[in-house]
């Protein structure tokens, strides 16, 4: 027989906010240690942290009365603060479009006068993907945008594909300027400077 597989981060994260749904109360934290293990199968070692890293997200509020600590959680500020996540996003996204723009045109600045390479041809058919998958993802993003908590989780994911979109196009950024640096001898703050390129120009942080 095979050993049974104990519950990960993210099922105990969900099953601990279903006790706070479903009993729909307040509860101090040896009472979830009795009752998540009873009726959810969370060990009971992990409640502390389990309930800890819900209130870090913002997903289980708490508050200190008297000489003790009370949690709860109601559907609506889970509804909510997903929603926060997804504006969160969009407003990381827009600025990466804008940011994309201003480099974009930079960029065909520099290509002026001076022979196609290999090099930048790659770079050229990467940047075309880069602006069709954010053109995908920005559709996505709007329909996204007023949908119920279950495809929330979908959303963050497609961000997450657009921020690693965004760096890899950064990434290229840089290795254009590295090369054009050492092909026509040219410092790259100078380069930065002629063509406009921001002092604070670089990879998007989560």
């Amino acid at each position: 027989m095979s050993k049974k597989r104990g519950l990960s981060l993210d099922e105990k994260r969900q099953k601990m906010l279903e006790i706070f749904y479903e009993k729909k109360t307040f509860f101090q934290l040896k009472e979830l240690e009795k009752i998540a293990p009873k009726e959810k199968g969370i060990t009971p070692m992990s409640v502390k942290d389990v309930l800890q890293s819900l209130v870090d997200d913002n997903l289980v509020d708490s508050e200190r009365i008297g000489t003790s600590n009370y949690f709860w959680s109601f559907p609506s500020k889970a509804v909510h603060t997903k929603k926060r996540k997804i504006e969160v996003f969009s407003e990381k996204i827009d600025e990466f479009k804008r940011k994309k723009a201003v480099s974009l045109s930079r960029l065909e600045e520099m290509k002026k006068g001076k022979e196609n390479t290999n090099e930048r041809e790659q770079i050229s058919t990467e940047l075309e993907q880069l602006q069709e998958e954010n053109k995908k993802l920005s559709q996505q993003l709007e329909q996204y945008r007023e949908s119920d908590p279950e495809v929330l989780k979908e959303v963050s994911n497609q961000c997450q594909i657009a921020f690693e979109a965004a760096n890899r196009w950064t990434d290229n950024l840089f290795s254009l300027k590295s090369w054009c640096s050492k092909k026509f001898n040219v410092d790259t703050k100078v380069m930065d400077k002629q063509f406009g390129i921001p002092e604070d120009f670089d990879y998007i942080e989560e």
